[in-house]
């Protein structure tokens, strides 16, 4: 009796010890009240992390292409522990520069996925740390917020509230249909997709200060789709107040390349129909998740993707930030110099060079020649190289940062990653930014160098840097000049860091003056 009475004090007192370390630790964020319900998360490293909280309804059956419903409240507590299954795609496999860090585990796959997760440092829902919302790439095709390089504990190990989300891609997130229009009090159809996104920023409005956040102090992020979804977050009035800075990393629609009329993303539904083997609507729900992504596969890439609606998205784009319509907050902007690899390498000679400016710019096309010289073969190469990147990148940053009223940032990142044996090296290729700017190196696996890991510090700074203050610039870090209309400057991220003003200023200049005609 004396032993089993000691046991038991004895367990008393670990259990106790153990709560007031745990509390004196931060645990008391390891569960948290939201405006649905208590969620429980679990401790690691010095952070309260939640995993699979759910921001809206699964949108399955009737809610199949439909805009995203609150999430339903639940009694009890939640144990959101693990990562939601990942959306509907084709099976991620790597490919090309792009090796198992950079995509989503395959399994599961499912429509009900509209889930977020939060990595906090805060001890106490009092804290009001600033908020980064990270959004996924994939050319709204593919893509999940638990892909290894995405992991928010590093930046959060840095003062962050981290958040990452899951929305629709696809057919599943971009499908635009007349049909669809119709049942649709807008009388519109298509960017499901980005619906999600805002879905899950009003979400985090709500309930990201229990979890230690300041709702007033948010930052979109993401990378190439993600990026877009960025601008398109920018743009759109539904977002508005839902943010205050925004992080766009090689992917823009200013120029306007990038979204279609309602009318064409409807004539791409109507050939996804066929593909399906349906003929209307009632069809299409009739079935499965993987019928549908079968027949989403055998459709040409492009086919599912922002479409301007009036509703959501403006049919022209680069005029509604030009007068200003767009959420103006502090910006920062960039791509990378291999951004351009992923619309493929196209043959290209001086003769058709040639052709193609004159197809292009008619009488101008002597003003394009002169910008983007083609005289020989090898010119023309790296002319059409400069051309694909000007046209992807660099001209939408600058229209963006030019039409801001508040500061803007931005860079072009040449860092090339070390070398991987027996891989090809790619060089600085498009999403290779991403590992360092979340402090994620040690989820790649390659055989890192001292410049891979300085690298790594000092974007991950620029970024935190943003995240809190709406600068990037801070204490033994180069100084980052914000963009003016005249210098046009641009910080070179490279093995070198410097500020580069007037960076393709000619290209920019040229390609600008001709938005409306192409």
């Amino acid at each position: 009796m004396i032993i089993s009475k000691y046991r038991l004090i004895s367990r008393w007192v670990l259990a106790t010890g153990t709560f007031l370390w745990a509390c004196a630790c931060g645990a008391q964020l390891s569960q948290v009240r939201t405006a649905y319900g208590t969620v429980a998360g679990y401790q690691e490293g010095g952070l309260s992390i939640f995993k699979g909280i759910p921001y809206a309804q699964p949108p399955v059956g009737p809610l199949r292409w439909q805009a995203p419903r609150p999430p339903r409240s639940w009694s009890g507590v939640r144990r959101c522990l693990n990562f939601s299954a990942s959306p509907m795609q084709a099976k991620p496999v790597p490919f090309m520069m792009w090796t198992r860090e950079f995509i989503a585990p395959p399994e599961p796959l499912s429509e009900d996925c509209l889930y977020l997760n939060i990595w906090t440092p805060a001890r106490k829902s009092t804290e009001r740390l600033p908020v980064l919302v990270w959004i996924y790439g994939g050319g709204f095709v593919s893509g999940s917020a638990a892909c290894a390089i995405y992991d928010g504990a590093s930046l959060a190990r840095q003062g962050v509230v981290f958040v990452s989300l899951n929305y629709r891609v696809g057919a599943f997130g971009f499908l635009a249909l007349k049909e669809l229009d119709r049942e649709s009090r807008q009388g519109t159809s298509g960017n499901y997709g980005l619906l999600d996104q805002i879905a899950a920023l009003k979400w985090i409005r709500r309930n990201i200060a229990a979890f230690g956040g300041d709702p007033d102090r948010v930052t979109i992020a993401g990378q190439s789709a993600g990026s877009v979804s960025v601008n398109a977050l920018v743009a759109t009035p539904l977002a508005k107040g839902l943010f205050q800075r925004a992080i766009a990393e090689s992917g823009f629609l200013i120029s306007g390349s990038l979204v279609r009329p309602l009318a064409d993303g409807e004539r791409a539904g109507e050939e996804f129909l066929k593909k399906a083997g349906v003929h209307d609507l009632a069809g299409l729900r009739a079935l499965s998740a993987e019928q549908l992504q079968q027949a989403a596969s055998a459709m040409p890439f492009g086919t599912f993707g922002l479409v301007a609606d009036q509703y959501v998205l403006p049919t022209a784009p680069n005029a509604w930030f030009r007068e200003g319509k767009h959420n103006d907050v502090p910006i920062l902007a960039g791509w990378v110099t291999g951004d351009a690899s992923i619309l493929g390498n196209q043959p290209v000679t001086a003769g058709t060079l040639h052709q193609l400016a004159a197809r292009t710019f008619g009488p101008d096309s002597s003003a394009f020649l002169d910008v983007f010289g083609a005289r020989t073969d090898s010119e023309a190469r790296a002319s059409m190289a400069r051309l694909s990147l000007v046209q992807f990148a660099t001209l939408s940053c600058h229209l963006w940062a030019g039409y801001n009223q508040h500061k803007a940032f931005l860079y072009q990142y040449s860092f090339v990653p070390a070398d991987l044996p027996g891989f090809p090296n790619y060089g600085a290729f498009h999403t290779s930014e991403v590992p360092y700017a979340l402090h994620n190196l040690h989820t790649w696996q390659r055989p890192w160098q001292p410049r891979d890991y300085r690298m790594e510090s000092m974007l991950s700074r620029y970024w935190v840097n943003f995240v809190r203050t709406g600068d990037p610039n801070g204490p033994g870090l180069p100084r980052w000049e914000p963009y003016d209309p005249q210098q046009q400057a641009v910080q070179e991220l490279g093995d070198t860091i410097l500020s580069r003003s007037g960076l393709y200023r000619r290209e920019n200049t040229f390609l600008s003056a001709h938005l409306p005609s192409r």
